[in-house]
């Protein structure tokens, strides 16, 4: 990844828009084999989907990606350049929350083109969750590019949806970008009105004591963690489990489940 902006600039488009996007920050072979591996990941969260009930309002969406396909787990080694601006927003370790993503074609709609932060309780001026979005395709704004209000994530209310989209700014971008966004913020899903599809992973991170909505040491087994590098096994929450056992408890800090540098 080559990424041109300072730590210092990072922090100040964070605090007054809440969003930033860096343009073709991820290898255009990476990108391409997410895209494939996002296609086969949507045929498997769909047959889960319909199984259960709950494939209505769900179109060409798709969640927890780690362990279905290996791209995605190589994008967490790869993501490794933007560590530096993501412990400036927490002020420190960070984990993965969720690694999702979304197909957008036309005539398709889901909950994520509807307004919405993902961030349920706001959280004002505390850091506890971190909103990016790869484009594995370019984002325009004919293909749905998403809709950004900048600067709302400096209050709680909802806006009108009059008063959003007549002030939100599209995140545009070249395939391999990658917008980074403050989960307060508040922002939609756009309308893809080409015949192609727009594509997109969603990675999100939290500050480690918050819990996972998957176990993804759990997905890709809790002895695997020994394997990975140092930043994957710290944003995959190997450094921040939580004990089942007295004999898990009792250990020594250098082979404790949840480390002493997590926050």
């Amino acid at each position: 990844m080559k990424l041109d902006l300072s730590l210092d600039e990072f922090n100040a488009i964070m605090a007054e828009r809440g969003w930033v996007v860096f343009p073709r920050a991820v290898d255009p072979a990476l990108v391409a084999r997410m895209a494939e591996d996002l296609e086969a990941a949507w045929d498997i969260c769909r047959a889960m989907q319909e199984k259960n009930g709950v494939a209505s309002d769900a179109d060409h969406t798709v969640h927890h990606l780690i362990g279905l396909k290996p791209s995605f787990l190589e994008y967490i080694d790869a993501s490794e350049a933007l560590n530096p601006y993501y412990e400036a927003y927490f002020g420190g370790r960070y984990i993965l929350n969720s690694f999702g993503g979304a197909i957008n074609t036309q005539g398709r709609t889901s909950y994520a083109q509807r307004i919405h932060r993902d961030i349920r309780s706001y959280s004002g001026d505390m850091p506890l969750l971190l909103n990016t979005l790869v484009m594995l395709d370019d984002f325009t704004a004919d293909n749905g590019a998403t809709y950004m209000l900048s600067g709302s994530h400096k209050a709680a209310e909802k806006p009108s949806d009059e008063d959003f989209y007549a002030h939100a700014e599209r995140a545009t971008g070249p395939a391999g970008s990658v917008l980074v966004f403050n989960s307060n913020v508040w922002h939609a899903g756009g309308n893809n009105t080409t015949d192609r599809a727009r594509r997109s992973v969603t990675p999100m991170y939290c500050r480690p004591f918050i819990k996972q909505q998957f176990d993804y040491p759990r997905v890709l087994g809790y002895d695997a963690g020994a394997s990975l590098t140092a930043h994957t096994r710290q944003v995959i929450g190997y450094n921040a489990r939580v004990p089942a056992s007295l004999d898990e408890w009792y250990q020594p800090p250098e082979r404790r489940m949840y480390r002493g540098d997590q926050g």
